[in-house]
């Protein structure tokens, strides 16, 4: 029991320095209304294990607290990411994971963005959105091809093992 417990917390600690370091790399592309946050993609591991979502928030929340639209991107980003994971750590198939992060984070950031640098309000939440959605595509198809290999299944201590799930 201790043993899983230090695997779920040192798992989770991994994904959020993961999440952090890739944000930060690469924060060119990772703020504003042009975005393309790749560490996003760290999003389609909590369908396999809910328990990650704490890892990719947490993620998302240091990394935001670098980000030039301080302290409303680490709020309204974070809670944006949070509610994605939450939803996609309870659906029944993988390209949820597409869905859900595109529609929430293209209108919470989208509107965030209009609010705090007056940019147009519908350019910019469909801006947000193309960029969660290209972004997440490539993940959607990385994590189809991973999520039939029992290897990492059984690596990442997988909650869904079904291979129809993962359509």
């Amino acid at each position: 029991m201790k043993k899983k417990l230090v695997r779920k917390i040192t798992d989770n600690a991994l994904i959020a320095a993961i999440y952090y370091v890739v944000t930060i790399l690469l924060a060119g592309v990772a703020f504003y209304d042009v975005q393309f946050r790749i560490a996003e993609i760290l999003l389609f591991l909590v369908f396999f294990r809910k328990d990650f979502i704490i890892g990719v928030t947490i993620g998302c929340l240091l990394a935001n607290l670098h980000s030039p639209l301080l302290p409303w991107d680490p709020i309204f980003g974070t809670l944006a990411t949070l509610v994605s994971g939450l939803l996609i750590a309870y659906s029944k198939r993988l390209y949820f994971g597409i869905i859900y992060p595109t529609i929430i984070n293209g209108v919470v950031i989208g509107i965030m963005l209009h609010v705090i640098l007056s940019l147009p309000l519908l350019a910019t939440i469909g801006l947000v959105a193309l960029g969660e959605f290209v972004v997440l595509l490539f993940g959607h198809a990385v994590f189809s091809i991973l999520g039939k290999q029992a290897s990492f299944l059984n690596l990442l201590m997988a909650d869904h093992r079904n291979e129809n799930h993962n359509e």
